[in-house]
């Protein structure tokens, strides 16, 4: 496959901040016990590293990134990249668990173009100029759906298709279980920041899958105000069944979607 500057430095900048991230990793268990610390250290110096590289090779380039302030220059830049240093912070705290990983997007004039999925721990990274491939319809379906929260629309729409469940960690590990096959959907309702989809939708995108919000509606980014309610990343012949579903659930449901916006910016 033939890639571009952009795809080759996605991919290059996700996998090189993930192996700092595994060495930063080996020293959990000679921490103090303040896991807290530990893991904002390692997001914190991934992000130093994401954006010094990034500048160093696009230096008219904006970046929206997780940690930092958001420079809303960036909102007249015709290229800007969105990056998460570490997505599934609870997961990376957790020893032997391998569903956290690191995103590189990048925008260009409002629409997503490159962008790459590191796993560190299973020592891949995805990347929106992979080769498609073909994957085999499952039966049942199987719906990704948080460890720790299970919004009710997503229950909902799991249960009208008779899915089967697949708990997983980060944002980045459950779009890349569609994107490799290991499940069929993933569909998220509790909120996330554009750091936290970016690059996973662009990955999705680019290997054939159906990506949108929930209602059915474009995906935007480099946007004013960074977050996203809800996203949609699934095999494109469930696509309708999941957004009749979800029609469906709002229809009869009103009330549960006026909640607050105040949600964790992790899937």
């Amino acid at each position: 496959m033939t890639r571009t500057n952009d795809e080759r430095a996605a991919i290059d900048i996700a996998a090189a901040a993930g192996e700092l991230l595994l060495d930063h990793r080996k020293s959990l268990g000679e921490n103090d016990g303040d896991v807290a610390t530990f893991k904002r250290r390692g997001r914190s110096a991934q992000s130093e590293f994401i954006v010094a590289e990034l500048a160093r090779r696009f230096p008219a380039d904006a970046v929206l990134s997780e940690e930092g302030a958001d420079d809303l220059a960036r909102l007249a830049a015709d290229r800007v990249w969105i990056v998460d240093p570490l997505d599934g912070t609870r997961e990376y705290g957790e020893a032997g668990r391998s569903d956290w990983a690191v995103h590189v997007a990048l925008t260009e004039n409002g629409v997503l173009t490159t962008g790459a999925v590191a796993m560190p721990a299973l020592a891949v990274t995805y990347s929106s100029s992979d080769d498609r491939t073909e994957r085999d319809a499952a039966t049942p379906v199987r719906v990704v759906v948080s460890r720790t929260r299970r919004p009710e629309p997503v229950m909902r729409m799991a249960d009208s298709m008779g899915a089967e469940l697949i708990e997983m960690g980060s944002a980045g590990a459950k779009a890349m279980a569609v994107v490799s096959g290991e499940a069929d959907i993933y569909a998220h309702a509790g909120g996330q920041y554009e750091w936290d989809s970016a690059a996973p939708v662009a990955v999705a995108r680019a290997a054939g899958l159906h990506v949108s919000r929930i209602d059915g509606s474009e995906l935007r980014y480099n946007q004013e105000n960074p977050w996203l309610p809800d996203l949609l990343i699934c095999r494109p012949e469930l696509a309708p069944k999941a957004l009749e579903d979800w029609a469906d659930d709002r229809d009869t449901d009103a009330p549960r979607t006026t909640r607050s916006r105040e949600h964790s910016h992790h899937a």
